[in-house]
This record gives C-alpha cells, sequence and structure tokens, in this order.
C-alpha cells in the first residue's frame, strides 16, 4: 500500500521534471571506461538532480534546498526532457564491457530509467498533474508536517520560504491544468468536489480565520515552541509565519480552488483514461510502467480472474476448518459485519489499534534474523494519517527514512473509518507496511553504501509493491497468523490485490463505470463499502498502479520455487532474500537475471551445477 508515498516514483519524478540543470559535463563526454568515471558521473548527475528537486532532497535530509519546492511547469518538464536525452548519449559513450559487473548492472538500471522516462514523457499532459487521491495541494502540507524539519532558526525560516513559495509552485500546477483542459483532457466530475475541498481543509482555522488552530499553524509552532528560543525570536518567527500563510500560502489556494472548480464544469462522468486522445496507448504505457513487464491489459485482467478464482478457493478450506454454515459471501457478510472484527470508532479505539500494530511490528522484527542476514538499521513508527488529508488518502502506506537517519520510517494507518480497517486484516497490513515489507525493503535500500545513489531510490513499482504483498505470505511462513480468522485476513489482503488486476484494468481498458468497479469488489471480497468505494476512487487516479502488487508478488514467488527446485538442500532463504534486496529496487527482468545468477552460483559452489548432485 504505497502505495503509495510515491505515486510516480521519486527518483522517476527527479529524472523527468528534475533534469534541466545547466552544469556541463563535457569533461565527461568523451569515449571513458573506468568504473570510478562511471560512478563519478552518476554521482554528478545525483547532486544535479537534487539541486532541482528540493522536495525530495527534503525527504532524504539534505537542508541545501529547502526553501523552495519541485518545479512542475512546462519549461521546466520540457528541459527534463532535453536533459534526459543528453544524458542517454552521454551514457552510450561510457564503454560497459570495461565495467565490474555490480557498474554495469548500475549502467543497464540507469540506462533503462532514462528510456522510461522519455516514455513516460510522450504522454506528458495524460499524467494527473492533481488528483483527489494525492497531488500538490495536499503535498504541501504533508511534506511540511512529516519532512521539514525544524532543528534550529534556520530550518523555520526555510519552512516560512516555503510557504511563500507555494504561490509560484501552485503557479505551474494551475498552468499545468490549464493544458489538459486546452487538450480536453479532464478528470471526472466527482474528482473535482473532493480536491477543492482538501484544499479548503489546509485554509481554515488560526491564521487564516477564528476557530481552532490550522495544520500547519499548529505543526509551525510546536516546531518553533520546542526550539525554546527567546521570546522575541520565537514572536518574530511567527508574525513572519503568520504573513506568509496569509499573504500568500492562502491566495495560492485559492487561486489553485478557482482553477479547479474552472475545469471541472467540463468534466464527464467517464472514469477511465480510455477518454483521452490516444487513451488506450498511455494506458499500455502505464501497464509497462507498474509492472515492469509487456503483459497487455486482457492478460493483466485474466491473470486477476485466475487469482481471484484461486484465492476464494482457500478461502473455502478456512470456512471448513471453522465449520461455518453457509456460502463464501454469506462468510464475507460475517467478517465484514461482526463487530468482534473492529475498534470501536473512537479515539479509543484508534489508539487501540495503533498499539497493537506497533506490538505486531516488534515481535516481527525479533524474527527477522530467522529469515534475512541483512537488516534495516532505521527504525520504524507507526502513524495515524492526518486530519487534513485521511478522507481521501488510502487505506495505508509507508514513507521511506531520511539517509542521514534523522528521520525514521513511518507506516501511515488511516482510521477514519474504523470499519474499513478489521482487525483481522491488522496483521497482514502491518507487515505489508512494515517488516517485513516496505520497511525491510526500502530502509536496506537507503542504507546501501555500495551502489549509486539513485539506484537506492529508482522506481520500479511491481518490484517494490510485489515485495511487500510477498512480505504478507512470508509472514505466515514464519507462523505469524496464529488463527484461522487472521489467516483468512492475509487471504483478504492478498484478494484485494487479485481483484485490483481485475478492477483496473475493467476501469482503464475495458470501460467500466465507477458502479461496476465497486460492485465487482463488494461481490468477491470481504471489504466493506466505504473501503471499496475509496480504493476504486485511487484505481481511477493512478492508473495502472494497482496492478504492479500482485504481478511483482508472483514473479518473486516464481523465482524462489525454482531457486528452490534447482538447488534442493543447497537453498538458502536468506540468501534468496538478501539477494533481493542486495541492489536496491529493479525491474522484474534484472530480478530474474539475478536470481538466475545467484542458482548458478549456488549450485557451482555445491556441485549441483556440474552434476555432482543427486
Amino acid at each position: 500500500m504505497r502505495g503509495a508515498s510515491y505515486p510516480i516514483g521519486l527518483i522517476g519524478f527527479i529524472l523527468t521534471v528534475c533534469a534541466a540543470c545547466t552544469t556541463s559535463f563535457d569533461e565527461l563526454r568523451f569515449a571513458q571506461s573506468g568504473p570510478s568515471d562511471f560512478r563519478q558521473y552518476l554521482d554528478a548527475n545525483w547532486q544535479e538532480d537534487l539541486a532541482l528537486a528540493p522536495t525530495f532532497a527534503s525527504r532524504l535530509g539534505v537542508k541545501d534546498y529547502q526553501d523552495r519546492w519541485t518545479p512542475v511547469d512546462e519549461a521546466f518538464r520540457q528541459q527534463a526532457r532535453e536533459r534526459n536525452e543528453t544524458r542517454r548519449a552521454e551514457l552510450a559513450q561510457f564503454d560497459r564491457a570495461a565495467l565490474s559487473p555490480a557498474e554495469q548492472l548500475s549502467y543497464d538500471l540507469y540506462e533503462l530509467t532514462l528510456e522510461r522516462q522519455l516514455d513516460r514523457d510522450e504522454f506528458r499532459h495524460h499524467h494527473f498533474v492533481i488528483h483527489q487521491h494525492r497531488g500538490p495541494h495536499t503535498r504541501v502540507p504533508s511534506h511540511l508536517i512529516n519532512i521539514h524539519q525544524i532543528t534550529d532558526v534556520a530550518d523555520a525560516r526555510a519552512y516560512i520560504a516555503r510557504l511563500h513559495n507555494v504561490s509560484s509552485y501552485f503557479d505551474g500546477v494551475i498552468e499545468q491544468l490549464e493544458i489538459r483542459t486546452a487538450k480536453g483532457m479532464r478528470l471526472a466530475a466527482w474528482q473535482y468536489p473532493k480536491m477543492i475541498q482538501a484544499s479548503r481543509n489546509v485554509i481554515n482555522g488560526v491564521p487564516f480565520e477564528e476557530g481552532e488552530d490550522s495544520t500547519l499553524w499548529a505543526d509551525f509552532s510546536a516546531k518553533v515552541t520546542a526550539l525554546e528560543l527567546d521570546p522575541a525570536t520565537t514572536q518574530e518567527l511567527f508574525d513572519e509565519a503568520r504573513r506568509a500563510m496569509i499573504d500568500s500560502l492562502a491566495p495560492a489556494y485559492e487561486r489553485l480552488i478557482v482553477a479547479l472548480e474552472q475545469q471541472s464544469s467540463g468534466a464527464s462522468d467517464d472514469d477511465g483514461v480510455w477518454k483521452f486522445p490516444h487513451g488506450d496507448a498511455f494506458y499500455a504505457e502505464r501497464l509497462r510502467w507498474y509492472t515492469t513487464t509487456d503483459l497487455t491489459a486482457d492478460q493483466v485482467h485474466e491473470i486477476g480472474l485466475r487469482e481471484v478464482e484461486r484465492i476464494h478457493g482457500e478461502m473455502r478450506a478456512i470456512m471448513e476448518q471453522l465449520g461455518f454454515a453457509g456460502g463464501l459471501q454469506d462468510f464475507f457478510a460475517f467478517m465484514r459485519d461482526d463487530p468482534q472484527f473492529y475498534y470501536g470508532n473512537d479515539d479509543t479505539g484508534r489508539e487501540a489499534y495503533l498499539a497493537e500494530a506497533r506490538a505486531l511490528i516488534e515481535e516481527m522484527y525479533a524474527a527477522l534474523p530467522t529469515a534475512f542476514g541483512r537488516l534495516p538499521r532505521a527504525p520504524i513508527i507507526v502513524k495515524r494519517v492526518e486530519a487534513f488529508r485521511e478522507r481521501s488518502a488510502g487505506k495505508a502506506f509507508y514513507q521511506s527514512p531520511a539517509e542521514d537517519g534523522s528521520r525514521p520510517g513511518i507506516y501511515y494507518a488511516n482510521l477514519y473509518e474504523m470499519a474499513s480497517m478489521p482487525t483481522y486484516q491488522m496483521a497482514a497490513l502491518a507487515f505489508h507496511e512494515g517488516v517485513p515489507g516496505h520497511h525491510m525493503q526500502r530502509a536496506i535500500s537507503v542504507e546501501l553504501t555500495e551502489i549509486p545513489d539513485f539506484q537506492k531510490y529508482a522506481s520500479f513499482t511491481a518490484y517494490t509493491e510485489g515485495w511487500g504483498l510477498y512480505s504478507e505470505t512470508l509472514a505466515g511462513e514464519m507462523g505469524f497468523y496464529r488463527d484461522p480468522y487472521a489467516d483468512f485476513g492475509r487471504l483478504a489482503m492478498e484478494l484485494w490485490r487479485a481483484c485490483r488486476l481485475v478492477v483496473d484494468t475493467g476501469i482503464h481498458s475495458k470501460r467500466w463505470a465507477r458502479e461496476d468497479a465497486v460492485a465487482y469488489l463488494l461481490a468477491n471480497t470481504p471489504n466493506a463499502e466505504g473501503d471499496a468505494r475509496k480504493a476504486v476512487d485511487r484505481y481511477i487516479a493512478q492508473p495502472g498502479q494497482a496492478t504492479a502488487y500482485m504481478i511483482g508478488k508472483l514473479k518473486i514467488m516464481e523465482l524462489r520455487e525454482q531457486a528452490k527446485t534447482e538447488l534442493g538442500d543447497a537453498f538458502d532463504l536468506r540468501a534468496f532474500h538478501d539477494e533481493v534486496l542486495k541492489d536496491g529496487p529493479v525491474p522484474l527482468s534484472v530480478l530474474e537475471a539475478k536470481i538466475r545468477a545467484m542458482i548458478v552460483a549456488d549450485g557451482v559452489g555445491t556441485g549441483i551445477a556440474s552434476g555432482a548432485g543427486a
């Protein structure tokens, strides 16, 4: 559930819209072969990218550019395309064959990343610059609250500068909206009120109007107060922040709201991207991007139907184990409606949910050495999704730790409606977002020292989300679902991802209406209606993204079974997991090549590959 934290992949975003630096790399453009020169080239590009992606740099703990936002205006995007084209030509001048195997992998991943970005840019205006699930309107407060730390006066002034600079940032967003309006590429009509309301939520309360403190004012004042500065300096910072919020931030949000209202006036009720010019080609690119395969929409749809049938069969076996009288739909209704499976929809219930999630992650941490050699150093915390975005945010998501250790990994649980967070799914969800799932994979990736920085943060969703879903299954193999209901919860989570293959392709390729997609989820899963509606709205906003989970998980399981079959007693689960994680995110084709190489190497070491084994 990412889902989410990186909607298009942060490094992907950097290389697409943040590569417009004018710094010359002429000294690196002649024919080069040395690994040190190649690494120097990658590192120089990375530093250039950080300077052009201030919000991403802040996520890494870099404070050099923390008074700015990453631009989205058209000129910046075009410069990015030109820079990516230049980098592709520069890369070709390195002698790949002269590089070490690890450097060759970095070369291939960098080349592939550039190619993917250029392919993506062919549909530049098909991509939503903002949608109800996430976008600049919620990115501003979530970034300032969760990423922008204030440890001294300089940090506080950078926060204030960012408040002022929202104005120019949103000008770029509005420009992008206008381009899409001119091209007839609007979102569905129902999406606009959600974005408008979320925008208004940001500028409600003090200092914009009387009443309770706004989310941003509460954040800024708490962080500055914690510095324990002299009263005069504290008051000066408060006055400056108040002016920035009233004079810059609020007018920027008002302009954005007007732009959204204007664009909504011509919006239709059609939900899928098939409605756009060349919509089918755009969706095919989205499937390639997210699954890192060439699977067609029809093939993805059929895989989904097959997996749904398989998981339903496993659920019926649990029903028999429990002695449940009735059909699968009856069992779904029981799991959906029985109050024993839900915490109260109040602060007490929410705190109890968070406490149990923390306990599950802590218990799993203690067991990790049985299945992993390499372990993450960064801690993880569990938080409730903030009030300003919980109505539109997904069920749960993860935010990576800062590389310098200044910020932990965060598992966000959306507890707005407790009816959407049943206790029987709690364990699988915690293991997916925490350990051995996203925190395990992303924290390890951030902490790798032997690979280039771009590789740590590469965007290959099928790998990342496939790992998260695989981790749910792995937790069961490690004995962490200790009653049939918890195991049913694991299957319910897996079923959800299988249904996504059907629903995402149904919406964007087969022209299903929003209600058709909701009806499919309600008929085939135990999830609550509110859960289904929020999920479908997410799939509409992020075409293709939801397909990555099951496609990635199936590949990881397939590769593990191949390794077990071919290596026999020589198979080492810890070594398999470490091989999957040791190079950062990779496409599924590269992951397959890595595991094949591991099988050959381990087989040779034990005599299996040479025919000496049984």
